[in-house]
C-alpha cells in the first residue's frame, strides 16, 4: 500500500508545475500587521527610556545628552531585536513604530545592524565618545 500511494504521488507530481515562486524577482505586497525594522520618530520622545527597560532583548538603548534641549539618540542593534514590538506597545509617547515595509534585513558585515536614529551630529558625539556616561 505504500509504494503505491508513494507512486501515485511521483505521477502527481511530474504532472503538475512546481509550487516555487521566484521572489527576488516576483515579489507579493507585505501584510500590514507585519512587524519589520524599527522607525523612531525623534519629536515626539522624551527620553524616558521606557522602551529600553521592556526590551526583552536588549536591543535598544535611549543615550539623552541633552532631554530639554531634545538631543536624543537612539540606539537599536536589529541583530539582536525579536520582532516582538514590546517596546511600541509600551511607549507612551507613541513614537516607535514597527515598519511593515522594511523587512529585509539580512547583511554581510555586523556594523549594518547596529543603528543610531537621530540628528547626525549627536550620534557623531555619541560615536565619538565625548559624553560622559553613554557608551556606544
Amino acid at each position: 500500500m505504500k509504494l503505491a500511494s508513494m507512486i501515485g504521488d511521483i505521477l502527481e507530481g511530474l504532472s503538475h508545475a512546481p509550487v516555487t515562486e521566484r521572489y527576488p524577482y516576483e515579489r507579493h505586497d507585505t501584510p500590514t500587521r507585519l512587524r519589520g525594522k524599527l522607525l523612531w520618530c525623534k519629536d515626539a520622545c522624551t527620553a524616558c527610556g521606557l522602551c529600553a527597560k521592556d526590551c526583552p532583548a536588549d536591543a535598544l538603548a535611549v543615550l539623552a545628552i541633552d532631554k530639554k534641549a531634545k538631543q536624543i539618540v537612539l540606539r537599536y542593534h536589529v541583530d539582536r531585536c525579536t520582532f516582538c514590538a514590546q517596546c511600541v506597545t509600551n511607549c507612551r509617547q507613541g513614537c516607535l513604530t514597527m515598519s511593515s515595509l522594511d523587512w529585509e534585513l539580512a547583511a554581510l558585515d555586523r556594523q549594518t545592524f547596529t543603528l543610531y536614529y537621530g540628528d547626525e551630529t549627536d550620534v557623531q558625539a555619541i560615536l565619538a565618545g565625548n559624553l560622559e556616561g553613554n557608551v556606544p
